[in-house]
Parts: structure tokens; sequence; C-alpha cells
């Protein structure tokens, strides 16, 4: 029952929809609200969500920069897994969302909370993201979902509701909004409306993170990314934070036209849905670990991993961050990272990312070995017998006619 909750910590972005439901918990629940604001790198001022909040009579306002926190424990460990859901997505919203439900957790043990609400509606994946995340950090958690209670399920009907309630409505939120967009320092994605319909192209004036790759300057840009363990750890030989490197790797991608996307792809919760995404500074860092695990890790190792991989970035997309089998797949990847150190070179151009140099103290590469000059190393003969053993089996099939 509504009467039975005294404090709901709500995730707040200061927008016109989480302002409604602030408005519409103290309306329905009678309870006191707590409003969290995450800055994990959307690129909004987030101090006019603590105005709007105070303006609203929130005593309790929680704005928080994540920006290391996230891509430190969340972006970095799931890109050691190269983790692409449906071979193509690289997961922006989704490693989001297991840091935003432990913060309200954490905020709501910290305050004597006894429930916590999103404004994820009952259609999408976030919904599912974020009560996983809640139930597995505190079981006993009350979720309030408004998008599942209330009957306001139109554009006109959230307008009509704001100003009864006196919730000033920007004027480019009054006609319907073209599309639906998330971001943070990862990416940020498009879908709804005008992109509903998968045959039309995105607008070129839609996207804000990257220039179209016709654009592109004329000349590649090179950049070397130095790793330790897995991880990246500087640019063109200067050493940043986490967040900083992703930051200048957005910058380098988005100016040559990397990392866009445009996919239908399967939600969790049993429909298809049409994306479209900029990645560029994943797109330009999942290349590159990609060439200095080329040079660094075993061959069983690293196709072991990829056939991992499907798994882990299901899980993560379906909302299982906190789940067993993914501190289960965590572990095994992390063991794999030990001696994944070294520099790649990218090339950056006209929306392309590819690798062009890569070196490692720890390389597997014995040039010795593989060079197509006389060597003392390999002896050629030793290739029949394998051959040989390796065909046995299809020798006796075939001689049975099957």
């Amino acid at each position: 029952m509504a009467g039975d909750v005294k404090k709901v910590v709500l995730a707040y972005s200061g927008g016109l929809d989480t302002s409604i439901i602030l408005r519409w918990l103290q309306e329905v629940y009678g309870c006191e609200v707590v409003t969290f604001t995450a800055d994990l790198g959307q690129g909004e001022e987030l101090e006019p969500a603590r105005q709007k909040a105070e303006l609203m009579g929130i005593k309790e306002i929680f704005v928080e920069d994540l920006r290391e926190e996230f891509v430190r424990d969340y972006v970095f460990p799931m890109f050691r897994a190269n983790a692409l859901y449906e071979g193509i997505y690289l997961l922006g919203t989704s490693i989001a969302r297991p840091l935003i439900a432990k913060r309200q957790i954490e905020i709501a043990e910290a305050t004597g909370a006894d429930a916590v609400a999103h404004g994820a509606t009952g259609k999408g994946n976030d919904q599912v993201r974020f009560e996983l995340g809640y139930y597995a950090l505190k079981p006993d958690i009350r979720v309030i979902a408004p998008w599942r209670e209330w009957d306001l399920n139109s554009r006109t009907a959230l307008i009509d509701y704001a100003e009864k309630h006196q919730i000033p409505v920007p004027r480019d939120k009054r006609g319907e909004a073209p599309y639906s967009t998330d971001a943070n320092l990862l990416h940020i994605s498009y879908e709804g409306k005008v992109l509903e319909d998968p045959w039309i192209e995105p607008d070129e004036d839609m996207f804000t993170r990257s220039v179209s790759p016709e654009t592109a300057p004329d000349k590649p840009t090179y950049v070397e990314i130095a790793f330790e363990k897995g991880d990246p750890v500087a640019v063109d030989g200067e050493r940043l934070s986490p967040a900083a490197l992703l930051t200048k790797l957005n910058e380098l991608g988005g100016a040559n036209g990397v990392g866009r996307v445009d996919l239908v792809e399967n939600r969790f919760v049993g429909m298809k849905s049409r994306g479209v995404y900029e990645t560029p500074g994943g797109t330009v860092l999942l290349a590159a670990r990609r060439g200095i695990e080329s040079l660094t890790l075993d061959r069983g190792a690293m196709h072991l991993k990829d056939e991992l991989m499907p798994r882990y970035a299901e899980l993560v997309y379906n909302g299982f961050w906190w789940s067993p089998e993914r501190k289960m797949l965590q572990a095994a990847i992390d063991e794999s990272q030990q001696h994944v150190t070294g520099t790649v070179r990218v090339k950056l151009f006209k929306g392309s990312a590819s690798v062009v140099g890569r070196k490692s103290p720890n390389s597997l590469y014995n040039q010795d070995i593989v060079t197509f000059e006389a060597d003392q190393v390999y002896d050629q003969k030793d290739a029949q017998g394998f051959i040989k053993l390796n065909a046995l089996r299809l020798r006796l099939l075939s001689q049975q006619g099957r």
C-alpha cells in the first residue's frame, strides 16, 4: 500500500519526467523523497537538478560525480571481456545501471529510506537492470516504478500533470520528443519516435559526439594506447585517470567519425527495438584491446575468452551485474589479463579504427618461428604427421561413405 512507504530515494535527473515522478511520489505515497543525481559523464550541468529539487521541497539531495568510479569499476572490467551484445552493441546504457542502483541502495541505508524509485518505463530493459541491482544488494527493499503504476500514459497527460502541479515545462518539451536519449561517458543512445521505423536512416543533425565519416578529416589520426594488465593507462605517452582517458579517446574517435552504430536489438523483456548509438572512445578502445591481446594471450585462453564473451555480454545487458555467474566469469577474465601489457597504435580514419601496430614485453609472437626465411627452430617436415593425425577420422568417415 502507498501509505506503507515513509521515505524513498529517487534516481533524479532533474528533467521533466523525473520531476513529475518526484511530485507524484509526494502526492500518491505521501512520503518523504530523497533525490540522487549521478554525474556519469552525460555532459550536462547537474547543479540545476539540485536547484529544482530544492524548489520542490526536498531536504536530502545527493548530487555526485561518479565518473571515475564508473569507468574504473564498471566500464574497464566489462571491456576486459571485450563485451559486445549481439555482436555489435558496446553496452553503454546497460553498464551504468549497476552503479546507479548501488548508490541508491547505499543512500537509502544512510538516510533510513525504506524504498527506492526509478523513472524507467514498463517496456524497456532499464527497469529490470535497476531492480535486479536493488534486490541483489538489499533483498527487502521496496521498489516503486511509477511508469508501471500511474495512468500518465501520454506526453499530453504528463504536460497537464506538470502544469497542474506548477512543475516548469521547458519549451522544447511541450511537443512530442523526436527520440529519447541516454548518455554517459561511454556512449549516447537514441531510441523511439522517428527512429522506430528501422528502414529510415537517422538524420545527421541528431548526432552529438561524432562528425559524420564523410566529413571527417581526409588525413588519418594515429593514437597510441598503453595497457597494463588489460586496462588502458596512457594515451600517446600521457598517463591518465580512467575517466580522463576515456574522455580523450571520445574526443579523438568522435573527431574522426568513429563509433556510430545503428542496430535492431533484442530486449530482455521480449521485444525488438531499434537503437542508434555513438560510442567513439569505446570503439577505439575495443580495437586496441583486441590488438594487445593478439600478442599476449595464448591461443587457448584467447579462444575460450571469446566463447565466454557473448554470455558475459548478455548478463550485463539483462541486468545481472551482481549475479554470481557474472562475478565468476569476471574472475576468469581478469586472470587472463595478467600479462596483457603493452602498447597499441590505432589509425583513425573516416569512421574506422584500425590497429596498425602493437608491441609488448610479454609478447608471444616469435619472429624467429613465423619467418618465411630459413630458420633453425621449426622443422616443416613435422607438419606432415600433424596433418595425417588430424585427418585420420575424416578419412575413416569417407571410407564408410559418411
